[in-house]
Formats: structure tokens, C-alpha cells, sequence
């Protein structure tokens, strides 16, 4: 019955976050295991490459929260969910589910609020940052930050990896990297819509023959464009502000590492960082 309960809860605020629709053809939406594109070992990787992008270490942060007005409230956890887009709403609500005495439980109505409204205000959540960090030191709030990054960006970015044939490890990260900070949803600014301007830009996709190292080079000339000129006003100077991420990538592109053999290094912001 609870995993029951917990899956209703993902359903739920699946629609407040947007993720595709599942007949698109463009392959972002769906979750589950895909296997023509890479896992196992790489998966371990993009995660400390992510944490780097988004929190300038390899080590996963569960308990970082903060708000960097961008429009999106709270940004926490170790894939930036925010009070204002439904990821974060996601995350209490699964956990709640399966521990419900917790430090948390108590703000799911301003959070529900919050993100039906889209909402980047932070008023009526008083002690949240404490209340979050405190959760981060159980196992079991950590494993469910674990199973909605997967849920909603690491298995719609592989789907779309698999769709457009996109086999390689570095490719997949470049895919997740994108849908952790852009979304998976189908406005200007995601990933599937810069999947689109990129397979028109380079004539077509992997999958249909086009070299997938060019392919590659494309769409990261699209995600900078993205992150230089958003749609949002609200994003746009910390999205600016957030280039280096895809000068990192375009690196162990040039450099040929497209299976990401480790040791590594990666210096998104001027801070090298070795992955492992």
C-alpha cells in the first residue's frame, strides 16, 4: 500500500512540474530503465560531475538549500529542486509518504501552494532551511532525493539519449546536466525543445546518421545561446552566470573522453574538481 501512496504522489506533481507528454515523439517524457544508452559506472559520474555544476563539489549535497532569487525560491538538495517549479513539493511528498513524523511534513501545504502557483515567494516557510538540513541526515530522504532526480531528469534525459541516438556515457551526461538546471518540460528554455533546434541546426540526429561528436558540439551550442538569452527574465542572470558548465562539458568533448574515463578534472567555475 505505501509504495501505492507513493507513487500517487509522484503522479500528482508530475503535472505541476510539466514533464512531457509520453506519446512525444521526441522521446523526453517516460520513466524506467533504458538501456541503449549508458549506466552502471557513468550514472555515478554524471551524478559528481552534476554536483559539481550545481554545488561546486563532487560530494552529493543533500542538505544545501538557498535562495538565489532566480525566480524558483528555495533551491535545494542535489539536483536544485525549487519551492516554485513542483520537484521540491515531489520530494517532500515521497518522503512524507514513507517517514511521516518528519521535519518537513508540516510545510507540504504552503509548498503545495507554492508550486501550484509557481510561486517564488518564501513567506510561510519559516524554518525551512533548518527543517531541510535536518531531513538530509536521514538515509531515507536522501534515497528519495536519489529516485526523483532519476524520475524526473536522469530517465526522460536517457529516453531522449535512446530516442536520438545518443550512445555515448558523455553524451547522456550532457543530456541529464541539461535537464537538471533547464527542465524536461516543453517550453523554449528545456531540453526537449533544444533537442529540436539542434537536430535542425546540425540536418539531423545520431540516429539518423549525423556524427554524434558534432551532434554534441551543436546542441551545447544551443544550451549556451539558452543560458545567455533565456525566455525568463527571472533566470537570466544566474543562468548567465552558469555558462562555465557547458565550456566544462565542450572540454572532455574536445578532448575525446566521451565515455568519461576517469580520473578527470572539470572546472566549470575557475575551481578545478577531480572526478573518480
Amino acid at each position: 500500500m505505501l509504495a501505492v501512496v507513493v507513487a500517487l504522489a509522484l503522479v500528482a506533481v508530475f503535472v505541476i512540474v510539466g514533464r512531457p507528454d509520453p506519446t512525444d515523439p521526441s522521446g523526453a517524457s517516460g520513466t524506467g530503465s533504458y538501456t541503449a544508452a549508458p549506466s552502471g559506472g557513468s550514472d555515478q559520474t554524471i551524478a559528481q560531475m552534476i554536483s559539481v555544476f550545481e554545488n561546486g563539489t563532487p560530494e552529493i549535497q543533500y542538505a544545501y538549500i538557498e535562495d538565489l532569487h532566480d525566480g524558483r525560491g528555495y533551491t535545494a538538495g542535489r539536483a536544485g529542486f525549487c519551492t516554485a517549479c513542483g520537484d521540491l513539493l515531489t520530494v517532500v511528498q515521497t518522503y512524507t509518504a514513507q517517514v511521516p513524523d518528519n521535519p518537513l511534513a508540516g510545510y507540504l501545504p504552503t509548498l503545495t501552494q507554492l508550486a501550484k502557483a509557481s510561486d517564488d515567494s518564501t513567506k510561510g516557510l519559516n524554518g525551512f532551511v533548518r527543517a531541510w538540513s535536518t531531513a538530509a541526515d536521514d538515509p531515507v530522504f536522501r534515497q528519495v532525493q536519489d529516485r526523483v532526480t532519476d524520475d524526473l531528469y536522469t530517465a526522460p534525459a536517457r529516453k531522449l539519449a535512446d530516442a536520438n541516438g545518443v550512445r555515448s556515457a558523455l553524451g547522456l551526461a550532457i543530456l541529464v546536466d541539461t535537464a537538471v538546471q533547464q527542465g524536461t518540460d516543453d517550453d523554449p528554455d528545456g531540453l526537449p525543445a533544444m533537442v529540436r533546434k539542434t537536430t535542425a541546426a546540425v540536418g539531423g540526429t545520431p540516429a539518423g546518421g549525423v556524427d554524434e561528436t558534432a551532434w554534441l558540439r551543436g546542441f551545447l551550442d544551443v544550451r549556451r545561446d539558452t543560458l545567455e538569452n533565456p525566455t525568463s527574465s527571472d533566470t537570466g542572470k544566474v543562468w548567465r552566470e552558469s555558462v562555465g558548465r557547458v565550456d566544462a562539458l565542450r572540454a572532455l568533448l574536445d578532448a575525446g573522453n566521451l565515455d568519461l574515463a576517469t580520473p578527470f578534472t572539470i572546472s566549470p567555475f575557475g575551481d578545478p574538481q577531480t572526478i573518480n
